[in-house]
């Protein structure tokens, strides 16, 4: 055979999808009640709910679980099918003593005291990357929009670098770590970023160099698969969308719902300038990778950069001038209720926020994660 075609690179098929169609993966904290600590219950809350569980999957530590929606249509949608599967959850956890809680980090569980989850894939990659991925105690929130073509997904990426930043800082929810204050609204974001294949996406020109470059990844023995790139936004060619990923795990029902509505609108206003011919606005890469960090540190109290020509502001000014630019393709999707909802986080501050001001009040730490449980209770049997 040819070295020609033996080495020829694998087509990586994007399955485009004809709608912006929606799903749903919200990482949760399995807590001990009576100590307020992360505990081990994973494995137990699998046996009881089944481990071939649609909704309700494990995750790499034996204290997360990874709460996911099937194909929705409206953020609506999204929302009941992750609040019906939250209820499962939280019946199954009461009857083994157990509790749950939303935020991107633990203000005091160590690292050093998870178990893996006992899944082939998860022992590899520990023993892979060691280090790295045994601090991998974190939470996140992944949203997935249906795009029509792989080469508009790596355009509508490009183009949707420019708003991490507010993603980031409205869905903040991690500054104790180690039972301190990091002084970052998402330390998250950091550790993350410890991972080999974690943090920005590189700038790819068209769909094809994707593929080159995944098929280079695999060929190098870099990564195992395409779902070994944990980028803050990716393509996912097997269901056709654009995953953002950079977001902490909001600790409100209300949030995410908020955060998805944002996401939904920036990706189909994106879209719709791509099938226009309008040219999506890039910000330089250095410039991405600045506002990321400033976000990180400050939250909603960033100063971010929104030329190429360096001008800047406080992001919590510019949040409400988003909202009313993407108004109108959120009453097309149904979601102008929920995208309305980020201007309350705005008003009212984020999670990080949040749980410094409960700190401040009572000075203990299992406060603050007691707050983030009932807060997420509340949300999931609240009345429609």
């Amino acid at each position: 055979m040819p070295d020609a075609v033996r080495d020829a690179p694998a087509r990586i098929p994007f399955h485009g999808s004809p709608r912006p169609t929606l799903g749903v993966e919200l990482e949760l904290q399995v807590l001990d009640p009576r100590t307020w600590n992360l505990t081990s219950g994973s494995v137990q809350l699998l046996e009881r709910l089944g481990t071939d569980h649609p909704r309700i999957k494990q995750e790499l530590t034996q204290s997360t679980v990874e709460v996911i929606t099937g194909i929705s249509e409206t953020v609506a949608e999204a929302r009941a099918d992750l609040s019906a599967s939250l209820r499962e959850l939280f019946e199954a956890g009461e009857a083994l003593g157990l509790a749950f809680a939303s935020a991107g980090t633990h203000p005091f569980g160590q690292w050093r005291d998870q178990q893996v989850y006992p899944n082939e894939r998860y022992l590899r990659l520990v023993e892979r990357i060691q280090w790295p991925a045994r601090r991998l105690l974190i939470y996140g929130l992944h949203v997935h929009v249906g795009v029509s073509s792989g080469e508009k997904a790596i355009a509508i990426s490009n183009a949707l670098t420019s708003y991490l930043p507010h993603l980031l800082a409205l869905s903040a929810s991690s500054p104790f770590i180690d039972f301190e204050d990091t002084g970052l609204a998402s330390a998250r974001s950091k550790i993350f970023e410890g991972m080999p294949t974690a943090g920005l996406p590189f700038r790819l020109a068209n769909y094809g160099e994707f593929q080159r470059f995944m098929n280079t990844l695999v060929r190098a023995r870099a990564i195992e698969s395409i779902r070994e790139i944990w980028w803050d936004i990716r393509p996912h060619p097997g269901f056709g969308t654009l995953e953002v990923r950079v977001c902490d795990a909001p600790s409100t029902l209300r949030e995410l719902a908020a955060l998805t509505a944002l996401v939904q609108a920036l990706v189909v206003w994106l879209d719709d300038h791509y099938e226009a011919g309008i040219p999506l606005e890039v910000l330089h890469a250095w410039i991405v990778r600045e506002n990321k960090w400033r976000a990180t540190r400050h939250g909603l109290d960033a100063d971010v950069i929104f030329t190429n020509e360096g001008d800047h502001g406080p992001l919590r000014e510019r949040l409400p001038a988003l909202v009313e630019r993407l108004a109108p393709v959120a009453e097309r999707l149904g979601c102008a209720d929920e995208l309305r909802d980020v201007l309350g986080i705005v008003e009212h501050g984020a999670s990080c926020e949040r749980q410094r001001r409960t700190y401040a009040e009572t000075g203990r730490l299992p406060d603050v994660v007691c707050r983030l449980a009932r807060a997420l209770r509340e949300d999931v049997y609240a009345p429609a």
